[in-house]
């Protein structure tokens, strides 16, 4: 009976703190982005309901006050009153609308957590500015984001104690991030280790590399033999027709827009690595493997491919690839393109140029091409400062710990992450051959999404969920660590 009481006053508190609060808004703006898109249907999101907080601007600086308003979530239908963990899920290079029902919300389930979501400065609705001038670009960065998921964190615990009419408390905090929000992930733990028990890094891209020439290699590996051979003679071919009649190639991909031959021929190359990155290889290798045991025109299975799937159900816009639309300093829809191009252009590089031996995509996809991009879309003396980045942050020498690193053994980002284990910072990698970029989180294929990161269409669905029990081995033991020590 006694329990029984318990359990109604602790449902009765939780409703009592957490359905009035209220939250000043931004004016709305219309973002495309993926996660947007799917999150019409409501079993796909956990939450979409806006909330927002005041942010500094420059964390750096001891005479700079100004602040901007930052958009977060949170969802608490799962969290175990008053000290359950706390779920921060970060955000990465596009708007955060909502918090996805991805493998977070089972675990949340199972963990009895909240889970929080903060969207990165400058994305989406949490711009600092009203343009997106070079000038204005000077605070963001990774480290500025750090700074944003540390405040936040303390701004959100010490809300949350308020509630609950106490003073000094910790709920035991867990990280998670997929891709660069994974590097985040990892790098938020490497930094402020006191504020959270632990982290997923998800194909998580710590290693900033100058020529990432590694991509192109595993899309090799992961086509296999047969399909590496007829992208290879695709892009030759297109090469070939760039040459002789360019406004023809590029007509017949519906990319004629894209004036600049460096930028049609790195939308041709992203159209196929999204295939393997994403756990679609057989929606691009079987058309087109069949297409040359057939004889036929591999530059119109190829834009027949890229028209229907990647553009059509991926969704990607073709305008992502003009360097003319990316100086563009509005905010819009498309915003998002230039600022991760500026993250690119000084903080990380990943550029994927052409490997000189072998390569799939087209060799005038190159160095020279990337830096040219950087100057002509944000001005000269941009670059990347690719060795300072791997400097502070560790590349995959990370001296972190408490971190859980996982990679899909078909995913071109791979090798740009810790793919070996190190005391304290277990990393696992899911082998199948629809295993992408988060796997983990979003199941297979990882585009379109998977409701809980659903695993059963992956080529090996116990690889996913072996690597998942191991997760959560990892995030019992630390949060349990956290609650011995009250940290």
């Amino acid at each position: 009976m006694e329990m029984m009481k318990l359990a109604l006053m602790s449902t009765f508190l939780f409703f009592l703190l957490f359905s009035t609060t209220s939250h000043a808004h931004l004016a709305p703006r219309t973002l495309l982005y993926s996660f947007s898109k799917s999150s019409t249907n409501n079993n796909r999101s956990l939450t979409t309901k806006e909330l927002w907080f005041n942010q500094t601007l420059d964390h750096y600086s001891p005479f700079d006050h100004h602040k901007f308003q930052q958009r977060y979530y949170e969802f608490l239908d799962y969290f175990r009153v008053p000290d359950g963990p706390i779920f921060l899920k970060i955000c990465g290079e596009s708007s955060c609308d909502g918090i996805a029902n991805d493998y977070i919300g089972v675990l949340a389930k199972k963990f009895g957590a909240a889970v929080v979501s903060l969207e990165h400065r400058y994305y989406g609705k949490s711009s600092p500015f009203k343009s997106t001038t070079t000038e204005n670009l000077r605070y963001l960065s990774s480290k500025q984001a750090l700074f944003d998921l540390a405040v936040f964190r303390q701004y959100y615990q010490e809300s949350l104690n308020l509630k609950l009419n106490r003073t000094g408390i910790e709920n035991p905090w867990f990280v998670f991030g997929v891709s660069y929000s994974g590097a985040l992930s990892a790098w938020f733990r490497l930094k402020f280790p006191h504020l959270t028990c632990g982290s997923l890094a998800s194909s998580a891209v710590v290693l900033a590399v100058y020529n990432y020439t590694e991509f192109d290699q595993q899309i090799g590996e992961s086509a296999g033999a047969e399909c590496k051979a007829a992208l290879q003679e695709t892009t030759q071919l297109v090469e070939e027709r760039l040459a002789s009649n360019k406004k023809a190639v590029k007509t017949l991909f519906d990319a004629a827009e894209l004036e600049i031959d460096g930028d049609f021929l790195y939308f041709l190359a992203d159209a196929a690595a999204i295939a393997f990155q994403y756990g679609n290889p057989d929606k691009l290798c079987s058309p087109l493997v069949q297409a040359k045991k057939d004889g036929e025109d591999l530059v119109e299975a190829y834009a027949k491919y890229v028209k229907e799937f990647y553009v059509g159900s991926f969704g990607v816009s073709i305008q992502t690839y003009d360097q003319r639309r990316l100086k563009d300093t509005t905010l819009n829809e498309n915003t998002g393109d230039r600022l991760w191009w500026f993250q690119v252009c000084t903080e990380v590089a990943y550029f994927q140029v052409a490997p000189a031996n072998d390569s799939i995509r087209s060799s005038q996809v190159d160095t020279r091409y990337h830096l040219d991009l950087c100057n002509k879309v944000f001005g000269e003396g941009i670059y990347p400062e690719v060795d300072a980045t791997n400097i502070y942050y560790g590349g995959t020498n990370i001296a972190g710990s408490k971190i859980v690193f996982t990679n899909g053994s078909q995913d071109p980002w791979r090798h740009a992450s810790k793919q070996i284990s190190s005391p304290d910072m277990p990393s696992f990698v899911m082998s199948c051959h629809n295993c992408g970029h988060g796997t983990d989180m979003r199941g297979c294929p990882q585009s379109p999404f998977n409701i809980e990161g659903n695993a059963r269409n992956c080529g090996s669905p116990d690889a996913v969920e072996k690597v998942r029990h191991q997760i959560i081995e990892k995030m019992d033991l630390w949060l349990s660590e956290c609650h011995a020590s009250d940290v």
